[in-house]
């Protein structure tokens, strides 16, 4: 039905007269059709005999119900009960159509000549409480429309909710990761290398600047920076045992991603691997033709995981789809590879 268009989709609180009176020729087109049909049914009355009347019940219709719309709409708007909603919307409607009944049949009548009065008058009155459970059946539809919608979106404001309290439990769990590492970093090279743990402490310290961010995505450039400066603080500690590579395409340094997703990877990297003059650890950070960063490092795993391994990257894969709603891909072969997708622009996060 064509008229459920014109309710669907909008607030009953921005209900307008106008969208009223949209309604109203709308139902009331097709409503005296039927009507017209039914007289000529059951009556010989000539075409030219009731132009005057037809018209005359045609604005009439219109007019009831407009007036019953602009009623109605205006009752639901009010914050009150259920059972005063009720009350001004089952006997107000009746009341305004019993009026207005009556004003129209006897301007009708005048207008037309009926010679039977009293069966008009019934007519009518059936006629205009048609009417009236038309548009109180509308009003219903509106209302149900209108709680769904609300439902739908008080559903999502509680998910989007929902998941900005998860992703804040998540990174959350940054912070004192990153510290617990960096730190037991900074234990070895004290009493080994003093000017190293001296360097290593301000490479820290501006790292963890970074690290306290409160952005949800960063430019790419911005994340490589942070990398290379925290590849130093490991540098420091391991020196040729540890290499890293980079191979960016210069038009993705615009682009966006996660904070600390790179430094993350290559932490894991150096937790789970062994670190020696034989077996270096090597790795490469690369962009991809598929709008993608990878970073890729050779396998020399320690016999023994440490405590916690995978967490951080469980985070990380946990954040993507919680707030990009994209994946990360990881594979395993001879070598370890994490692909992390770009974001061309900054703003496609809606929580």
């Amino acid at each position: 039905m064509e008229f459920i268009t014109l309710i669907r989709g909008k607030s009953l609180n921005s209900f307008s007269n106008k969208q009223a009176l949209l309604l109203a020729l709308r139902i009331s087109i097709p409503f005296n059709a039927i009507l017209l049909l039914g007289v000529f049914y059951n009556s010989n009355i000539a075409l030219k005999d009731i132009v005057v009347p037809v018209i005359t019940m045609f604005l009439g219709n219109v007019f009831l119900f407009f007036i019953l719309f602009v009623f109605n709409f205006y009752i639901v708007q009010r914050k009150w009960k259920a059972k005063r909603h009720f009350f001004f919307l089952f006997f107000g409607t009746i009341a305004i159509s019993v009026v207005l009944s009556i004003a129209f049949s006897s301007l009708h009548i005048t207008t037309a000549n009926q010679s039977n009065i009293k069966e008009y008058f019934v007519f009518n009155m059936v006629k205009d409480l048609v009417v009236v459970m038309i548009v109180q059946i509308i009003t219903l539809l509106a209302v149900m429309s209108q709680r769904e919608k609300d439902a739908a979106v008080e559903h999502e404001r509680f998910r989007t909710e929902n998941i900005r309290i998860r992703y804040e439990v998540l990174k959350s769990q940054i912070d004192p990761h990153f510290i617990f590492n960096s730190l037991n970093t900074l234990d070895g090279l004290i009493g080994n290398n003093d000017e190293g743990a001296h360097n290593y402490l301000q490479d820290f310290s501006s790292v963890f600047r970074y690290v306290i961010n409160n952005k949800e995505i960063i430019q790419l450039s911005d994340e490589l920076d942070f990398t290379k400066s925290y590849a130093t603080m490991i540098k420091i500690r391991y020196g040729d045992n540890f290499r890293i590579e980079y191979n960016i395409d210069e038009k993705y340094l615009s682009w966006f991603i996660m904070p600390i997703s790179l430094q993350l990877l290559v932490e894991n990297a150096v937790k789970h691997n062994k670190l020696s003059k034989n077996t270096p650890l090597i790795l490469s950070i690369e962009t991809t033709p598929n709008d993608t960063i990878r970073v890729k490092n050779n396998l020399n795993l320690k016999k023994e995981p440490e405590q916690g391994e995978g967490t951080g990257l469980a985070n990380l894969t946990d954040r993507y789809r919680l707030l990009i709603q994209k994946e990360i891909m990881i594979t395993k072969t001879d070598v370890f590879c994490v692909e992390i997708p770009l974001l061309k622009q900054s703003d496609p996060i809606k929580i």
